[in-house]
């Protein structure tokens, strides 16, 4: 396994400068953010270190270039909006960016496209399945023309109330994912897997690795920790950031070494990256970099 980093928390460095970070740290690969130029509608949304709109030949060689100079793969591009919006106009909008990420993928042979399968808040699980396959299989077809392969990741989108009660992502579970499947058939559909968000869900991490295994295409580091006490207090149908908080790797309640050796257990060998998020890492640029080498130096324990 390889291990990297999100470049989303690098929001205040160019595309440069935030593999000087990643190669300063010692790590292999980076998942690079390559949101459409504007500004960010959420956290860790709208940092853009590759225009992949206005991606040329050219210029794809040139970053290839300087990342083999710096010894730094760039293990996906990646884009995490709704494309399920139900807003058909800025649905529209992020599907078309979708396209651009996957073309540039295909131009620079990185061939791993990480992202949400969306969701309409106000529908029911089955209701969204349906969209969710009108949606995607034609950027899936897409997708294996140009032998992309898309790995979805498997966060709710649900913190606040801005996202209640339905979330913006509806592959959200094991159940889920295989509805999904079920209606979206394709080799390069498959799962970027993020142990975090099942531990507020009280879903197991582990046992899905095994059943999904020939699913998951990239794999994320991201810890959580929950508050019994808050939990007590508001119950599992408050918004989750009211009794859990993203955290660094060995801050929060994932067992790495059981993560770590499940992933060996199934033979995966690809491309695992960490995705800071703690706020406690915030305050200044250099305490976002600090945390980078902190979980590096943490993570270096299990994944050689």
């Amino acid at each position: 396994m390889k291990l990297g980093i999100v470049s989303a928390i690098f929001d205040q460095s160019n595309f440069e400068e935030m593999i000087d970070i990643v190669a300063e740290n010692g790590l292999d690969c980076v998942e690079v953010a390559c949101w459409p130029a504007g500004k960010a509608e959420r956290r860790y949304a709208g940092v853009s270190h590759i225009d992949t709109k206005n991606l040329t030949q050219e210029k794809a060689e040139e970053i290839l270039t300087y990342c083999k100079q710096k010894n730094v793969e760039l293990s996906a591009l990646a884009y995490y909006p709704n494309p399920l919006d139900e807003n058909l106009a800025k649905r529209q909008e992020v599907i078309d960016h979708l396209y651009t990420l996957i073309d540039a993928a295909s131009l620079m042979n990185i061939n791993l496209v990480t992202t949400f399968v969306g969701r309409m808040p106000s529908k029911s699980v089955s209701e969204n399945i349906q969209e969710a396959a009108n949606v995607w299989n034609p950027i899936v077809k897409y997708a294996e023309e140009k032998e992309v392969k898309i790995a979805i990741e498997n966060c709710p989108m649900l913190f606040t109330e801005d996202e209640w009660p339905g979330g913006q992502n509806i592959m959200t579970s094991p159940s889920n994912w295989r509805k999904v499947f079920e209606v979206i058939d394709s080799d390069y559909f498959g799962i970027n897997y993020d142990p975090s968000h099942f531990i507020w869900q009280r879903i197991d991490y582990i046992s899905p690795l095994y059943e999904f295994k020939d699913k998951i295409f990239h794999v994320h580091y991201k810890d959580i920790k929950v508050s019994a006490e808050k939990l007590a207090d508001v119950g599992v149908m408050a918004t989750p950031l009211e009794y859990m908080s993203p955290k660094l790797p060995g801050l929060g309640d994932v067992d790495w070494g059981k993560y770590v050796s499940a992933l060996t257990d199934i033979g995966y060998e690809g491309y695992t990256c960490i995705e800071v998020e703690d706020k406690a890492f915030e305050k200044t640029y250099e305490d976002v970099k600090k945390s980078v080498a902190l979980s590096t130096k943490y993570l270096r324990n299990f994944v050689i």
